[in-house]
């Protein structure tokens, strides 16, 4: 399925946010400060006409086996599932990033970005999910079938970006808090999560609600150092403001697919060199590249990031602390005063 079916394939909600202006809402919509999102139906017309699409296939690897329910203090243990969904155990919580189980990232379940590799964690092979945390509204980000049954099975805190309460608000949960750039918000080990800034976009139907609704990235504090959830954005100084309020990453999690053609979407998705940059930006002493390899996008092939990656870090005279995400294997990330 072609490209624009993620990037503007109508939904059926309504929302949007309404407050005070701010640095980045002017009181209808949201926008990155100095780069305004310019992209029209006629961009997408002429991206349909003459992309080329990389080489997808259907894979069906063998799953990782669940992980463990809970973490010590001081502990932190990741496991990527799929596309930007992560696992992040920390401090005796679980936490879960822009979760998505369906078999297609769209409003409707017979069109739209279909997967092509099954989640590497089984939706019942979840632990107790504590809290989930949403970047954004598109479809690959936020799944409503999924958060349905997060809440039906785990009743977890969702967290969302500014305009976003009444979609999650239709999974029938009420515990839903949402985050500006820069506030935060207390998590239930007496940790801090904060919803930092990102260049992207929002919208579920764009012709109606095209940026009436924040986009965020996201830092954890844990007792080991902070960890870093980009989401989905391109590249920005929104990577070393955030160094310079948090300081070093112990870990970052950096999208690196959907990346072509650039002049479509490089407002809004990095490529694996820019990540590379972002990495070295947040002063990331570990990194794990996300966002790639599940659902076709762009005109990126499904393994087209991971060269490009490694290609990245070898101009970048190599950094084994920046690798791809393997789906359904988790790592285990040491605090930042035992990282050299």
């Amino acid at each position: 399925m072609v490209a624009g079916c993620c990037l503007w394939l109508a939904g059926c909600s309504s929302h949007g946010w309404r407050g005070p202006v701010s640095g980045h809402f002017d009181g209808e919509r949201f926008y990155n400060p100095g780069r305004p999102f310019d992209k029209t139906l006629g961009d997408l017309a002429r991206y349909l006409v003459t992309r080329e699409p990389g080489q997808w296939q259907a894979i069906d690897p063998a799953r990782g086996p669940a992980p463990p329910p809970d973490t010590r203090r001081g502990e932190l243990r990741v496991t990527p599932i799929n596309h930007a969904s992560v696992l992040v155990q920390a401090d005796g919580l679980n936490l879960l990033t822009d979760p998505i189980f369906s078999e297609r990232a769209s409003p409707l379940s017979w069109i739209g970005p279909a997967r092509y590799r099954p989640p590497g964690i089984g939706f019942d092979d979840l632990p107790p999910i504590d809290v989930v945390i949403i970047s954004h509204n598109h479809y690959d980000h936020l799944d409503l079938p999924t958060l349905r049954r997060l809440f039906e099975r785990d009743d977890p805190l969702f967290v969302v970006p500014l305009g976003d309460y009444d979609i999650v608000a239709a999974t029938g949960s009420r515990r839903i808090f949402q985050l500006d750039w820069w506030q935060s918000m207390p998590l239930p080990n007496g940790q801090r999560l904060w919803g930092t800034p990102c260049v992207h976009w929002s919208g579920r139907m764009p012709l109606l609600d095209r940026n009436k609704s924040l986009w965020l990235a996201y830092v954890i504090e844990t007792d080991g150092g902070p960890v870093y959830f980009g989401g989905d954005t391109g590249f920005g100084p929104h990577f070393e403001q955030t160094q310079a309020r948090f300081g070093d990453m112990r870990l970052a999690l950096l999208p690196i697919g959907a990346y072509a053609p650039r002049w479509l979407v490089g407002y809004q998705h990095m490529d694996p060199s820019e990540a590379v940059k972002a990495h070295k930006a947040l002063g990331a002493r570990r990194s794990l590249g996300i966002h790639y390899g599940t659902f076709e996008l762009s005109d990126v092939g499904q393994t087209q990031p991971l060269r490009d990656l490694a290609a990245a870090l070898a101009h970048a005279a190599g950094d084994a602390a920046f690798m791809p995400a393997r789906f359904g294997e988790s790592v285990h990330i040491p605090t930042l005063q035992d990282m050299p």
